[in-house]
Formats: C-alpha cells, sequence, structure tokens
C-alpha cells in the first residue's frame, strides 16, 4: 500500500457506537498514530472532536473529513487516504454498500459491527474478487457480532489435535442491552428471511470450498447443558457462520468440524419465554408498518446512560472434542456487550489491522484468519479474557464480579 495520509478513519462518528468507538480510540490509540473522523454533518464532527479533546488533548487536532453514502466521490475520497476505515453506520443493507465498494477498489482495510447475514453475503458476491486484487482485507463483524464466538472457537481449537475430527459448542450469556442499531438490523433480517436464503445460496454456490476437509454448522437442539450449566437454545444469528468460515480458511480446525451455537439461561421459564419472544417477533417483523413500529422503541443513534452500561456483561463458553479430549474455554468482560465491549473491539480490530504483523490475507476474511493471535492479544490487554477452564464454573447469578 502506497503511504496514505491516515492510519485509520473512523465513518460514524457522530452516532451512539460510533461515539463509544472514538471515546475509545482517543483514549488508545498510539501516540504517533495518524487518525481522523469522517462523516456527512461538519458541525456534529466537530462536537465529536470537541469532546475527545477532553479525554486526550492531542485531538483538538483531528481532521475531519466529508462523507455520505449517498456521495461515492466523497466515500472514495476517504478509502484513498487511509490505511483502514471503520464504519459503524448502519443498518448495513441499507448503508453500508456504498463504503464497501470504496475500500475494495482502494486497497483499504475495512472493518465493522454489522450481524446482517444478508448483507456480508452481498458483499462476498460482489467485492470479494476485487478486495483480493487490490489487497484490501474486508473483515465485517468485529463487535459482539462476532468476535467472541469467531475467536473463542479459534482459541479452543488451538487446544485440540488439527489432525483429527474436532466439534465445539458455543454458549453465550449477557447482560444489558442490544443496541438500537442491532435492532434495526435484527428487524430488517426478520423481515428479508427469503432474500437472505437466497443471498446465501448464491455465496454458496460461488465461495470456493476447503479441500480434502469439511466444515459444517450444526443447528442443535434445545436441551439442558452440563458444560453450560444451563437450558441451551440454538441460536440462528450471523456467529456460526462466521466460526465456519474461519474454519474453512484455516488447517487447525481439523479434517473435519462442526459448530453448534447456543444462548445460555439458567431457568427453564426463562427459555420457553424466550422462544415464544422471538417466534412472535418474528411474525410481527412480517409486517412493514408493524416492523417500523418495532423499531421505533430504540433508534439507531440511541443508547443507554454509563450507568446503565456499568451493569453489562457476558461470557462465550466453548467445549471442544476431539479424539476423545476435551476442553472448556471462556471468553468473558465485565463490561457492556453491546456497547462499550464492541466499541472496544471494533477499535482494537481497526488498530491490529493498521498496526500489527499480521499473516498475509485478502478479500472478504473473519477476524480468526485476518489477525488470529494478534488480536486476541490485544483483547486480553484490554480486559476480555480468553481462559482454559478446569471444569466448568457455576455461572454468576446476575453478571461477574468486579
Amino acid at each position: 500500500m502506497a503511504e496514505r495520509r491516515f492510519d485509520i478513519v473512523l465513518f460514524g462518528a457522530t452516532g451512539f457506537t460510533g461515539g463509544l468507538t472514538a471515546e475509545y480510540l482517543a483514549r488508545n490509540v498510539p501516540a504517533q498514530a495518524r487518525w481522523a473522523l469522517a462523516g456527512r454533518n461538519r458541525a456534529k464532527l466537530e462536537a465529536v472532536r470537541e469532546r475527545l479533546a477532553a479525554i486526550n488533548p492531542s485531538c483538538a487536532d483531528l481532521e475531519l473529513l466529508t462523507a455520505d453514502v449517498s456521495q461515492p466521490e466523497t466515500l472514495k475520497s476517504v478509502a484513498e487516504s487511509t490505511r483502514v476505515v471503520i464504519t459503524t453506520v448502519g443498518p448495513y443493507l441499507a448503508y453500508g454498500e456504498p463504503l464497501v465498494a470504496a475500500c475494495a477498489a482502494a486497497g483499504t482495510d475495512y472493518v465493522d459491527l454489522t450481524g446482517e447475514p444478508e448483507f456480508v453475503d452481498k458483499m462476498y458476491l460482489r467485492y470479494h474478487q476485487k478486495a483480493k486484487e487490490s489487497g484490501a482485507r474486508l473483515v465485517h463483524a468485529c463487535g459482539f457480532d462476532s468476535i467472541p464466538y469467531d475467536l473463542g472457537v479459534y482459541f479452543t481449537v488451538k487446544q485440540l489435535p488439527s489432525d483429527q475430527p474436532i466439534h465445539v459448542d458455543g454458549f453465550i450469556r449477557a447482560g444489558g442491552r442490544p443496541s438500537g442499531g442491532t435492532l434495526a438490523s435484527a428487524l430488517g433480517a426478520m423481515g428479508r428471511l427469503r432474500q437472505a436464503q437466497a443471498v446465501a445460496k448464491a455465496r454458496r454456490r460461488a465461495e470456493e470450498k476447503p479441500r480434502d476437509r469439511s466444515v459444517r454448522p450444526v443447528a442443535g437442539k434445545p436441551h439442558r447443558s452440563s458444560v453450560a450449566q444451563a437450558w441451551v437454545l440454538p441460536m440462528p444469528t450471523i456467529d456460526p457462520q462466521i466460526v465456519t468460515r474461519s474454519a474453512a480458511a484455516l488447517d487447525e480446525y481439523g479434517p473435519r468440524f462442526t459448530y453448534s451455537h447456543y444462548a445460555a439461561m439458567k431457568r427453564l421459564p426463562t427459555a420457553v419465554g424466550t422462544v415464544a419472544g422471538v417466534a412472535v417477533v418474528g411474525t410481527l417483523a412480517q409486517v412493514p408498518q408493524i416492523r417500523k413500529l418495532l423499531g421505533n422503541l430504540q433508534k439507531p443513534g440511541e443508547g443507554p446512560d454509563p450507568q446503565t452500561r456499568a451493569k453489562g456483561w457476558f461470557t462465550a463458553r466453548f467445549h471442544g472434542t476431539s479424539a476423545g479430549r476435551s476442553v472448556i474455554t471462556e471468553v468473558s468482560s465485565d463490561g457492556d456487550p453491546g456497547y462499550d465491549e464492541t466499541a472496544k473491539m471494533l477499535s482494537e480490530s481497526a488498530m491490529c489491522l493498521a498496526f500489527d504483523e499480521l499473516p498475509s490475507t485478502a478479500g472478504q476474511v473473519t477476524t480468526a484468519v485476518a489477525m488470529g493471535d494478534a488480536l486476541i492479544e490485544r483483547l486480553r490487554k484490554a480486559g476480555i479474557s480468553f481462559t482454559m477452564l478446569e471444569k466448568p464454573p457455576t455461572y454468576p447469578p446476575s453478571r461477574p464480579r468486579r
């Protein structure tokens, strides 16, 4: 890559999660880092910059770049000016493609927070090959979707023999509210199931399969898990897709790899109620007017106050088995998963791409493939734990102790 003006540009800093990401960068970027803010509203960007300067006085000199998804030439200018672009502007299916296109053409690394399978599959079909040719690394799902699971499974299989079949079960528990952007993305996905299935099918036809190896997600069934010490329900999210794409690209996952992804709940009535609630919301989301009303419950760009976020936490536990060996690992954090920890994961992903020695990759790649051990080390230093467990500890009744 030719010398660029910036190492990192953050697009979307005037939004709620974007603002938290900007604050994390202000506190944690290396002193020599060259970074900037991008958005369509200059006055709002100036307000963000002023807030950041109170955190880190050097941020008073941050450059502000005008960029708008409706004006592709502005995104082209941003992409060509930097080595890495971070974007928090979603829902990505509505607003994300122009920036992906600009980064793929410019050979610029790209990270986002999407949990939208249809968007990720469309971007693969339209820009993976272009990004391979330009050298760009397009890394989607760099927040709570899907770093804890992608890197958690990667960490787990590293403890198992790579020449034997491997199965991993993942169990997630979390405390905290979903962001407005996450809600909008989820409702959008529920209302576009047929379109998403068609795009996923097209991707499967186009995607290169691993040779002499098999990789697949396994839906699993609701049951009581001794490892999770909870009732567990299959989670049909983007996370298993990300995990199995990492497995398809890396030999460490063994000659035959399967993965099952679950939500873990301590009480059976809670699990039953969750299934019923998701079914009702999914049904209602098929009606555009009702989908819009549900989206107004919390709009993108809105989020809870620091006191509410301080009560958040998450624990992702993994049970890996291979050739008679069994390991249990855990990825956890005493921080709000949808906001503060997501901003942390996104920022550290961008800094990892910008500043760390990494494997040579290009195209649409996952966090495990593009960054792997380097990103795990960064997240550990930032307060997210990756641990081996001798036996399953009891889950806390509410949240981990500080």
